[in-house]
């Protein structure tokens, strides 16, 4: 087969989610598949992440924004290497394709209510682009893929879609992320503590970032130790005006907000931590989780959407729309040492049900059903 696979984003400096979702599944297709050509496209960028071989050809497109390059150039590239089928990997694909069409589709939070007002403009129009594309899409995909059971029977329902046009497939999560010795080398570089609180926090209203800093204002006031908590990907004027706005402002000596983290320094941000608060209102899956789970990290997370699914059984689940409920489970874990443990231990348990080659296994046997 002449497999073509839509991954514009990976070659950027500062990936997110969906980027490293598709860029582990094909280094992992390219482990495991010797016999299939595969044509990459992407969008240019500075970070050379996947190498071509024999069978994977990486073919750079260049377009100054992103509805043109999928509108137009995508298309182009796709009609004129005529392959079997084209796989699109973050939610969008060309409303006029030449081939079958596979399409992950993520979620569909940006068909949903908005839970907040999102200060973020790219955000935004991301959303605006999304509810336009994905309906006029999703009627030629020969197969739809989203990343749990959860969001794939929340898809199917509100766009009432055919069972069979729609499956789960796991994500997994990057080998560098395991239990590193001496940590500090590296978060020294984002936080002076060597024992500290860590949050990933976002604009988007659904990671719940006002509650979570709440609920920290309300452990400090309880906590002995005191542990100072480390922000990932929010800006500081951001969290100035959340502390404001929650009327905790005198919290603020303990937080500390670094920007973007590198994701190869992530594993030794997990396994510094303390404890990965990971409070979001809405995933359709959550590889944070199974990141701080395999660094040994404790996780508290929330008993909705997902997160209960990939999260599993014994996990430390809580209610993110209250506040006490984050606090009370991080003091738990401060003054019991026994279910701290318990939880390292069930955590390194549990992610291994999870693996990238896994989720490439499933890819290619979609492949080849189309």
């Amino acid at each position: 087969m002449k497999i073509a696979i839509e991954a514009q984003r990976i070659f950027r400096t500062n990936k997110h989610g969906m980027d490293f979702v598709i860029l582990e599944a094909i280094r992992e297709l390219q482990k495991i598949d010797k016999t299939n050509q595969y044509y990459i496209f992407v969008g240019s960028g500075e970070d050379r992440c996947l190498i071509k071989s024999e069978n994977v050809h990486i073919i750079e497109l260049n377009c100054p924004t992103y509805p043109l390059w999928e509108q137009i150039a995508l298309p182009l590239a796709v009609h004129k290497i005529k392959p079997d089928l084209l796989h699109c990997t973050s939610n969008t694909a060309p409303l006029f394709c030449s081939v079958p069409l596979i399409l992950t589709l993520h979620d569909i939070i940006f068909l949903e209510p908005k839970q907040n007002e999102n200060k973020s403009w790219y955000q935004n129009m991301g959303r605006i682009y999304r509810r336009f594309i994905v309906p006029r899409i999703l009627p030629k995909c020969k197969k739809i893929i989203t990343v749990s059971n959860f969001e794939c029977n929340r898809i199917q329902e509100a766009l009432q879609l055919p069972k069979q046009q729609i499956t789960a497939v796991y994500n997994g999560f990057s080998k560098h992320f395991k239990q590193i010795e001496l940590p500090e080398t590296v978060t020294h570089k984002y936080i002076p503590h060597k024992e500290f609180i860590f949050f990933l926090g976002n604009t988007d209203p659904k990671k719940n970032t006002s509650r979570t800093l709440k609920a920290y204002s309300l452990y400090l006031k309880q906590s002995v130790h005191k542990r100072p908590l480390l922000i990932a990907d929010l800006k500081e004027d951001i969290v100035d005006a959340i502390l404001n706005e929650e009327n905790i402002k005198e919290i603020k000596p303990y937080i500390f907000c670094p920007g973007y983290i590198p994701n190869k320094d992530l594993a030794y941000i997990y396994n510094g931590a303390f404890a990965f608060l990971y409070t979001s209102l809405r995933e359709s899956f959550g590889i944070p989780i199974l990141e701080a789970m395999a660094c040994g990290t404790p996780v508290i997370t929330s008993n909705t959407s997902a997160i209960p699914e990939i999260a599993g059984k014994d996990g430390i689940l809580v209610n993110p729309m209250k506040p006490e409920d984050i606090s009370e489970k991080l003091l738990e874990l401060e003054n019991n040492s026994e279910f701290y443990r318990q939880q390292v231990d069930y955590g390194l348990q549990h992610i291994q049900n999870f693996s990238w080659k896994k989720t490439a296994e499933a890819l290619l046997n979609i492949y080849k059903e189309i």
